[in-house]
């Protein structure tokens, strides 16, 4: 009698996490992030899906894994928001400025950004992790019929600023203080928020 594989990790299978990776990247290149799946992913490693939970979470934090997301918006602007109304647009903004502060997550967020607003391959990848994770998420804190669309908006500014900053390098942009931009456009975000 054929003994059972049990779910979890396999014994003696030191580079699944590393084939997993790797599937992860074919299946979010072929298909997307909305068409690449756990299942589908899993398969292409030779692996039970239950291993891919293991050692990456859900399929939001594979995909910030493989793609190298510095920071993970999805997780800490709803957080921030469920923090409270006042101050949340300034918070947010000094959250994300006060990230690309450190060297390791600017050098991985620009990268990021870059390829975003320039790879014809990569740009659906962000576009669908941020549409299916981000932005539903902070819709789902601001209640309201144009929750959607005031969180596009409180991205697209976000973006904008970091892209202004730290790609183009706009030197009045660039060469401010986190504190200064947070006090001049966290009520910007507070409007696309709340007003």
């Amino acid at each position: 009698m054929a003994s059972r594989r049990g779910r979890g990790r396999p014994r003696g299978d030191s580079d699944a996490r590393a084939r997993i990776a790797a599937a992860a990247m074919h299946e979010f290149g072929d298909h997307g992030y909305d068409g690449a799946t756990v299942r589908a992913i899993a398969a292409r490693a030779d692996v039970d899906a239950a291993l891919v939970h293991h050692y990456f979470g859900n399929k939001a934090d594979l995909f910030a894994e493989v793609a190298g997301f510095p920071v993970r918006p999805d997780i800490e602007v709803p957080a921030i928001l469920r923090e409270g109304r006042e101050d949340a647009g300034e918070r947010i903004v000094r959250f994300v400025l006060q990230a690309f502060e450190r060297p390791d997550v600017r050098k991985r967020g620009v990268m990021v950004l870059r390829t975003a607003v320039s790879g014809k391959l990569t740009a659906p990848l962000v576009t669908g992790f941020l549409s299916r994770e981000l932005l539903p998420r902070i819709a789902r804190e601001l209640d309201g019929p144009d929750a959607e669309l005031r969180a596009g908006l409180v991205a697209s500014q976000i973006a904008g600023l970091l892209i202004t900053r730290h790609v183009i390098g706009l030197a009045a942009v660039a060469d401010a203080s986190v504190e200064d931009l947070v006090a001049r456009i966290g009520p910007t975000i507070q409007r696309y928020l709340f007003d």
